[in-house]
């Protein structure tokens, strides 16, 4: 198998005022004359983007540490105002950052973790309190209320709300023990419509070091106890160590809490809010509660039905959060239960500059009104901001592919852009799926960018479940998708998305076409009967047609895999091979009886979607084309469509101008000099990698 970049390229001559014509056959002058190979000019990009890329991710770092730092002290200055003592029990607050919210919208009830304090949402209430009604529950420092009584708390404030709006679902968001008490409710209630958000469940609590902490507490001398959050809010790392082992020196339990020493360093940070907001004797009952709280909640387990979101993660030093994430995955029924893992996240995760809730909802379909979750109506668009980090994620993919996009106007003519793109909805984009449908990321990002048009792109059901067998991608790798509008294929969708006038993105083909085989570039695998016609004349739907090219001809395809990261594809081992292998074979069949089988009664190649995954030999990465043809009008013609007859000629005319978009983009790339990457790259190296690469004459 040979690497990419194994063959030298042919060496060229540059020059920065010639660049606008250049072209790999082309030797050009220059003052002085430099001798370049291709390869020094990837070598030298590829150091150039790294350079960007690493200055990029060094200030997406900064962002999130300040972010950290804000919240931390948000939520430290707001705590001193709830922790004076006032006598009273547990209750609830809204918080004030929460105004004007969408109607019915469902309540949340944050139930926070050892702190008590209710503010672990601090950094999230404005995102929150525009899609929930948020109460918070505080539990004062000197209160003692047992774990047991809390969950009573809870569970008659879920009851009484459940009986005033029966329809509404209700969420309980809890961290550490307030995700304990959360599923103590949701145990006891299994009838009441719940959705449970778990961050890093103290149900952990038997196997974590915190319960360390309580025979080290019993060992510190009184004297000490009053000056504890001031000496832990002062030190970290090596000064805490120091502290701490002369603490222990001398007591019984020295061997133990020498152990507990060496973790305490390491989560020292976390150390000074939990002294600043709890003084000894509070800290104590709380550890104590974790331990009940723990017991109580994992002999529940089995009772559990509601819809249930799991987040850990993977630096808690509090607890082992990671594993019990993966462990409580299994325990809670497949159907309802999801877990997203934040690798770089400490214990107190909403604290984290890094993580956004309102974001996590999103990604993870976790957001409704009603018993189910609706893909139209539920559907919180992205912010500028969640829209943004999106699509600077594939910023790379999108540098490499530097997209052609032309689009046509309504008198028809052909523009460089996308001012052909129609604005008014309902929009039905319906094209080509190259390989492995890797298109459609220049494509949504380049219209929202460009157009302020997002795109809901109607996806395979794989996007939206959890596999039964882990052999599928994890559904996570799909949360931006579903961030940025996708929707399951399903009738009742497409109703929903014409009747909100939305843009919508569909592939006929579907997962034959992006997964075709050898010599089957560029060809379309479209059912035979219409199946959007209709319902597009429905709503009067502008349909518009499209071609994409450069993908499907840009690498080799051998052999079998689960993973593909690569703008360079081409079929050479193929489905039709790969089943002639019987480990592949049994494979194929394994994944695709995995998969919700599409239409069933559909004969033909397009019904034959098995699931199979290539193993790419690349070569050097070419440039996508897209063509958007001329907007198709639907509108005033919905009597004329529901003939059989119509219908079909229709659907033969979207057709055959898709082809002809292809046909027009595979002819116009030839005389493109930046087809190839070299004259690309080098381009934006002297033009700045923000700059517009130019392309064909039209």
């Amino acid at each position: 198998m040979a690497a990419v970049g194994a063959c030298p390229l042919p060496t060229v001559l540059f020059s920065p005022r010639s660049v606008g014509k250049l072209n790999t056959n082309q030797i050009l002058t220059v003052t002085p004359c430099l001798a370049v190979s291709a390869d020094q000019i990837l070598a030298s990009t590829a150091e150039s983007l790294s350079a960007v890329e690493k200055e990029k991710n060094k200030k997406i770092l900064e962002e999130k540490e300040k972010r950290r730092i804000n919240g931390w002290n948000e939520y430290l200055e707001q705590s001193k105002e709830l922790i004076k003592p006032d006598g009273g029990p547990p209750r609830w607050f809204s918080p004030l950052e929460c105004a004007s919210r969408l109607d019915n919208s469902p309540l949340l009830l944050f139930l926070p973790g050892i702190d008590g304090v209710g503010l672990g949402l601090i950094s999230h209430h404005q995102k929150l309190g525009r899609i929930f009604d948020i109460w918070c529950l505080h539990i004062p420092v000197a209160d003692r209320t047992s774990f047991t009584d809390i969950v009573k708390i809870v569970e008659r404030t879920v009851k009484s709300e459940y009986q005033r709006s029966p329809n509404r679902p209700i969420y309980l968001v809890g961290e550490s023990l307030g995700a304990c008490v959360a599923l103590a409710v949701a145990a006891l209630n299994p009838d009441i419509d719940l959705v449970l958000i778990l961050a890093n469940p103290a149900t952990s609590f038997s196997r974590s070091n915190l319960q360390l902490l309580t025979p080290l507490l019993e060992a510190l001398p009184d004297p000490l106890s009053p000056g504890l959050p001031n000496i832990l809010r002062s030190m970290a790392g090596e000064s805490l160590k120091r502290v701490l082992d002369n603490v222990v020196q001398g007591l019984p339990l020295q061997n133990t809490t020498e152990e507990l020493v060496k973790d305490l360093t390491t989560f020292s940070l976390s150390l000074p809010v939990l002294a600043y907001i709890l003084p000894k004797e509070t800290l104590e009952w709380k550890l104590q509660m974790l331990k009940s709280a723990s017991a109580y909640a994992q002999s529940r387990l089995y009772a559990i039905k509601a819809q249930t979101l799991i987040l850990c993660s993977a630096n808690d030093q509090l607890l082992p959060s990671h594993e019990e994430g993966e462990r409580l995955l299994n325990l809670l029924p497949k159907a309802k239960c999801e877990l997203r893992k934040f690798d770089d996240s400490g214990h107190f995760l909403f604290l984290e500059g890094s993580v956004d809730l309102v974001t996590i909802i999103k990604g993870t379909s976790y957001y409704r009104r009603g018993k189910y979750h609706d893909y139209a109506s539920d559907f919180i668009p992205p912010t500028p901001d969640e829209a943004r980090k999106i699509i600077e994620s594939n910023s790379l993919f999108n540098l490499v592919a530097s997209a052609v996009m032309l689009s046509t106007l309504e008198d028809g003519t052909i523009v460089k852009g996308l001012a052909g793109i129609p604005l008014e909805g309902p929009v039905l984009f319906v094209g080509y799926h190259m390989l492995l449908g890797l298109e459609k990321i220049p494509l949504v990002s380049r219209i929202f960018l460009e157009r302020n048009i997002l795109i809901r792109g109607i996806a395979h059901p794989m996007m939206f479940m959890r596999s039964k067998t882990g052999k599928m991608p994890e559904i996570s790798s799909y949360d931006n998708f579903r961030i940025m509008g996708a929707v399951p294929v399903a009738p009742a969708n497409f109703f929903k998305l014409f009747s909100s006038k939305a843009h919508m993105l569909l592939y006929p083909g579907g997962m034959r076409e992006a997964l075709h085989r050898k010599g089957e570039e560029y060809k379309l695998f479209w059912p035979e009967q219409s199946e959007f016609v209709r319902m597009a004349a429905r709503f009067g739907a502008k349909i518009v047609p499209f071609g994409a090219v450069g993908e499907d001809d840009l690498g080799q395809l051998l052999a079998y895999t689960s993973h593909v990261n690569t703008t360079s594809l081409k079929v050479v081992f193929d489905y039709d091979d790969l089943v002639k292998i019987p480990y592949f074979r049994t494979e194929i069949e394994s994944l695709t009886s995995e998969v919700t089988q599409l239409r069933g009664d559909v004969g033909g190649e397009v019904a034959n979607q098995q699931v199979h995954m290539p193993l790419i030999l690349p070569k050097v990465p070419g440039r996508f084309y897209y063509y958007f043809g001329k907007p198709l009008e639907t509108k005033g013609r919905k009597q004329e469509l529901r003939d059989k007859e119509k219908s079909h000629e229709f659907y033969l005319q979207v057709k055959s101008e898709v082809e002809r978009c292809i046909a027009y983009l595979k002819l116009k790339r030839e005389s493109d000099p930046y087809r190839s990457i070299g004259p690309r790259l080098l381009y934006q190296v002297t033009h700045g990698f923000e700059s517009e690469v130019p392309t064909f004459e039209i």
